[in-house]
């Protein structure tokens, strides 16, 4: 196992290996955001998440950490992923520690609150030394098909376990320790038990005009249409928590709707205007909301010329994406509870569809997953142009 390789040539903590396999064994417990709420509201009991949290979180860590161990070796051997093994082989010990304690003692409780915060607090830069330690890799040996295939699949993986644990994290520290925000006495934790999905869009939306105004001097106008609203003057409501992003500059928590709104805007707004700009006004962008049993969608549209379809796949791959600066937040397309598609129509425009789930979907390593870091491609088997065609409009035409 290279883990216990690594913690030997580094002198790091004894036992590691071993908890890593014997929680690994188990699979990640999925809860709903109707769980997440109950739980916080109905007098909650501290005992009962540090009981379930001690073994749970363990759980969590230890499948992502058997994926590590299935990336390449030189990747390993990076400095960035060197320093992002230790922090999660220290805060799986320290967590692991609990499991022999008394939950019936008040010191024991506070103890467990505190290591959290501090897990929590070391894992901050998670995101920012992963996406460091694979430009450092892509800069000494390039990339190729076989790697640029698992680091794919690890790190959409890999990024939903992290968001994951910062939320059973979060939620415990956040109810148990005291500390709540003035500025939101009725959230659950972190979650907001009567999100205004629609305000939260025209919010986006107000951010994404401001920023798009201060540089092209105009921006499109936005049109929302509601689905299934419980009646004809109340907006959706959903539950939706905050995804605490310690790596973002804001004094406050950023929500990942409000995140994945806003960029999609912006991009939608950037393109509208770049296509348009000898135009006199400028299509609006559309969006439509609606609520369903199981999810809530939020489909954004544009006339801002769309994408081609040979560039769809890179605009979410790891390889290119993190290639230029790590990036410093959390990756969004894939979180436990949300999801981002891309729809273009070269010429026309794009559509971007978020979807809100009620239910965490996590990562789980078993023979499944083992499978996708062992298949082995020698060769793209599509030829791909090495840079961008001519524009098809200006080509000669053969007869």
């Amino acid at each position: 196992m290279k883990f216990a390789q690594f913690l030997l040539k580094n002198g790091s903590v004894a036992g590691i290996p071993k908890q890593v396999e014997r929680f690994a064994k188990f699979s990640p417990s999925p809860l709903s955001m109707k769980q997440f709420i109950d739980f916080g509201s109905a007098n909650a009991c501290e005992k009962t998440s540090f009981v379930f949290l001690r073994q749970e979180l363990p759980v969590r860590l230890a499948n992502i950490m058997k994926e590590i161990d299935f990336l390449p070796d030189k990747l390993l051997s990076t400095p960035s992923l060197k320093l992002l093994i230790s922090w999660y082989s220290q805060s799986l010990l320290e967590i692991v520690d609990f499991l022999e304690k008394n939950p019936d003692d008040k010191e024991v409780l506070t103890k467990f609150t505190q290591t959290l915060v501090n897990v929590r607090n070391r894992h901050n830069d998670v995101v920012p030394t992963m996406a460091q330690g694979v430009v450092e890799y892509k800069d000494a040996f390039g990339v190729d098909p076989v790697t640029n295939q698992n680091v794919q699949y690890f790190l959409d993986r890999f990024y939903m376990s992290r968001i994951s644990t910062r939320m059973l994290m979060n939620q415990h520290t956040l109810i148990f320790e005291g500390s709540v925000n003035p500025a939101h006495p009725k959230h659950i934790g972190s979650i907001d038990p009567s999100c205004d999905v629609v305000e939260v869009i025209k919010d986006a939306y107000e951010t994404s005009k401001m920023l798009c105004e201060q540089y092209y001097l105009t921006s499109p106008d936005m049109e929302i249409i509601e689905v299934n609203c419980k009646s004809y003057k109340t907006t959706l409501v959903f539950l939706f928590a905050d995804v605490i992003c310690s790596e973002v500059t804001h004094a406050s928590a950023v929500s990942l709707l409000f995140q994945l709104d806003i960029c999609a805007k912006l991009n939608a707004m950037r393109a509208t205007v770049e296509t348009h700009e000898t135009s006199i006004t400028l299509p609006p962008i559309k969006v439509r909301v609606s609520l369903g049993t199981e999810d809530l969608t939020i489909k954004m549209s544009d006339k801002g010329g769309g994408v081609p379809l040979r560039k769809i796949e890179r605009l979410f791959s790891y390889m290119y994406s993190t290639a230029p600066s790590p990036v410093h937040e959390d990756n969004s397309r894939n979180a436990p509870l949300g999801d981002l598609q891309l729809y273009s129509m070269e010429g026309y425009g794009t559509s971007a569809v978020i979807y809100l789930k009620s239910v965490e979907r996590l990562p789980v390593f078993n023979k499944s997953a083992l499978r996708h870091y062992q298949t082995s491609i020698e060769a793209d088997d599509w030829c791909m142009p090495s840079k961008d065609p001519k524009q098809l409009g200006n080509s000669k035409r053969i007869v």
